[in-house]
């Protein structure tokens, strides 16, 4: 029992049962609680009621010891001198027995006699009264039995209702006909409902649900919705659940879920987690002027083409601009374009109606460019799309509105759209693999992503950063990077760039047995030297004018197809391009 509820729960039935005792047997009656505050009487005790009986007295001992007390002669019991108030005592007999409930007691019911007469009935019927008295306590204990039942089917409601009420998800329960007989706040909410609507039938409230469908929908089974009420429209996700109580359906549980809501609330909670640029770690000159052109491109609504070598982080930079970006508490989808068949990217990207194609879900499907409505997509991969998708893509870009398929309507939408690619997109325009209208709508603000060969500065602190979150998700006691293996880092080629350096780390602080990772704890590719590379691992100084003519060789060669590759070349080495035309006639340089 969650609490012990006092007979006060129970006082008119009490005061009752108390004249009821008075008629029968003409003796006063007082009745009190686990306290021994007098809550029912009759008589002098009706002026008493609500004053409690201090002291020791024969209501105590009946109560504390769970015994019926029987006074036929005060002046010489027991319990009588022991009373508190024995001196001046009018008295002539009295009965207490206790109403015991579930072991507990919660209280008394005592038969006062002020007359012979009244003491004499009490003595000639001794058996007979206790009886009696008996039977009321029980009455009394029955009563309250109900009593204690209601209140914790009470408890137990307003708990179920607080719980359903606090939950994310919209509920409702009907019973076997369709009507509505519980829900909580959040129903009411995501469908724009007013008023009471308890007994009404779902299928008049919600269009999308009848009968026939709570009886064949499938446990586990999630069905899509598009409701719509004058302006107001939801798309989302329901589960019907039976109500089975002794093998009877007595009712159905449906609980929705609105898709959008459910990715922004997706997002707050992982607020702790998301990534700005300050996030991003690396303080190289070609790196801050990345995070600076970010931020830039965060604050306009234009569409952002982000290029660079796999694992440089482009979809790293992706979530920074949307979460510094107007719309940071509007939803971010990733999609990746090349990790999707083309057959199943245009549902996925825009979505289809109910019944647009053999095997198409009850209710449709939301695409992710509706999921990200007021918010933001990421379509990473975007080299890899189909010309067919290119077209309807570019339809979105244009008009601000999306065709689902098997839709005999446009859906308008409110995206930013970012892409991201590691191909050159305009070879592939030249080609005819790539729509030259689409790359000039996606490319309006260009981001383009240094390797990590053209930022080795920053390797450091990668790496320790990196050794850090590894040690604490591996459980190592690593805490330091051995100089000869920074040194290493800095001189290797890496071909992976950021994703595989995360690999070596992980790698090395799994392998060591020490608290500092050393040499002999990075993978064997790493130690071995390519007479064909430029960069050779060896203890001797590099003269910074070789170093220099490298780099710029290496930034020439990397941008050579482009188009303004002396620009871009330039402004991966960091200078302008007026420097960059010194420096290939200094060096004798020759462009290709």
């Amino acid at each position: 029992m969650i609490k012990m509820i006092s007979l006060e729960y129970i006082k008119e039935d009490i005061q009752n049962i108390a004249e009821a005792i008075v008629a029968v047997l003409g003796i006063d009656v007082t009745i009190v609680d686990q306290n021994l505050v007098r809550i029912a009487g009759t008589g002098i005790y009706i002026d008493k009621i609500g004053e409690k009986v201090y002291g020791y007295s024969a209501f105590k001992k009946s109560l504390t010891e769970q015994i019926d007390i029987l006074i036929d002669d005060p002046s010489c019991n027991v319990i009588c001198k022991g009373c508190d108030s024995n001196i001046g005592c009018k008295e002539f007999a009295e009965v207490c027995c206790p109403i015991i409930c579930e072991d507990k007691s919660y209280g008394v019911i005592g038969l006062i006699a002020f007359t012979e007469k009244q003491a004499n009935i009490i003595k000639d019927n001794k058996d007979n009264l206790m009886n009696f008295l008996g039977k009321m306590a029980d009455l009394i204990s029955n009563k309250l039995k109900a009593q204690i039942k209601t209140y914790e089917l009470e408890l137990e409601k307003k708990r179920l209702e607080t719980l359903i009420d606090s939950m994310d998800k919209a509920i409702v329960s009907v019973d076997v006909d369709g009507k509505i007989d519980k829900y909580n706040s959040k129903f009411m909410k995501i469908f724009n409902l007013k008023g009471n609507i308890k007994n009404k039938d779902i299928s008049d409230t919600l269009r999308f649900i009848d009968r026939q469908s709570m009886n064949n929908f499938k446990k586990d089974k999630s069905c899509s919705f598009n409701y719509k009420s004058g302006e107001y429209s939801l798309k989302g996700i329901y589960n019907i659940n039976k109500i089975i109580l002794k093998n009877e359906l007595k009712g159905y549980v449906i609980d929705f879920i609105d898709k959008r809501d459910a990715i922004k609330n997706y997002n707050k909670i992982n607020k702790d987690y998301i990534i700005t640029l300050d996030n991003i770690i690396g303080e190289s000159d070609i790196i801050n002027n990345t995070k600076k052109e970010a931020l830039i491109a965060s604050k306009s609504t234009s569409t952002v083409l982000i290029t660079g070598e796999s694992g440089t982080g482009k979809e790293l930079f992706a979530r920074a601009i949307h979460n510094h970006s107007s719309r940071n508490e509007n939803p971010f989808v990733a999609v990746n374009c090349a990790a999707i068949p083309d057959n199943l990217l245009e549902s996925e990207l825009f979505g289809y109606e109910e019944g647009a194609f053999t095997g198409a879900k009850r209710g449709g499907k939301l695409g992710k460019f509706e999921l990200a409505h007021n918010g933001t997509i990421f379509l990473d991969e975007i080299g890899d799309m189909s010309l067919h998708l290119q077209a309807k893509l570019l339809r979105v870009l244009q008009e601000k509105e999306l065709n689902k398929i098997g839709a005999k309507s446009n859906v308008f939408i409110d995206v930013r759209i970012i892409a991201a690619t590691n191909k050159d997109l305009e070879k592939m325009v030249n080609k005819g693999t790539f729509r030259e209208d689409l790359y000039y709508r996606l490319n309006v603000i260009p981001i383009s992503l240094p390797s990590l060969r053209e930022r080795r500065e920053d390797i450091p602190l990668l790496a320790n950063f990196m050794m850090k979150e590894y040690a604490i998700k591996l459980n190592k006691n690593v805490v330091d990077i051995d100089k000869s293996v920074i040194n290493l880092m800095i001189n290797y080629k890496w071909p992976g760039n950021i994703r595989e350096l995360q690999n070596i780390i992980e790698y090395s602080v799994n392998m060591s047995s020490s608290s500092v990772i050393t040499l002999d704890t990075m993978p064997n590719r790493m130690k071995k030297v390519d007479k064909n590379e430029d960069i050779v691992i060896k203890e001797g100084i590099i003269n910074l004018e070789e170093l220099e003519r490298r780099e710029i060789i290496k930034a020439l060669d990397k941008y050579k197809d482009y188009k303004k590759d002396k620009d871009l070349a330039a402004k991966a080495l960091g200078i302008s391009r007026a420097t960059l035309y010194r420096k290939l006639e200094k060096y004798k340089i020759v462009s290709k």
